[in-house]
């Protein structure tokens, strides 16, 4: 298992973690300002110059390669800025006061609306 530090890069850090599992064939899990990288088999490891290729790669396909460092220490990947640069991105929009159905992920404003579809499931 691998750990990625991503304080740095938090703004992107659910696309480079989709980026990177899906190169290396590995399974994400996702922690605060970090996501973890494991293998399906436990007996297999990953290869971490792999993932420091992937983690490059990623950055070069947004043109900020030269601005980050990915730095490895035994299980533990650093990605650290070299000039100082903040990478952000405007946050996707808030859905404010909608309903979400659990089972589907239906979206509605009325919390009526919502226990009627949810009745639907039970049909």
């Amino acid at each position: 298992m691998l750990t990625i530090d991503c304080k740095e890069v938090s703004s992107i850090q659910n696309e480079l973690l989709v980026y990177v599992a899906d190169k290396v064939e590995a399974i994400p899990t996702l922690k605060n300002r970090q996501f973890t990288l494991s293998t399906f088999d436990d007996d297999a490891i990953l290869d971490i110059e792999l993932v420091i290729s992937a983690i490059k790669e990623y950055f070069d396909s947004i043109h900020e390669g030269s601005n980050f460092a990915v730095i490895s220490n035994n299980n533990f990947i650093s990605i650290t800025s070299i000039s100082g640069t903040v990478i952000t991105r405007d946050s996707p929009k808030q859905l404010d006061n909608m309903f979400s159905c659990t089972h589907c992920g239906f979206l509605t404003k009325y919390q009526v609306e919502l226990n009627v579809h949810m009745r639907i499931h039970y049909i």
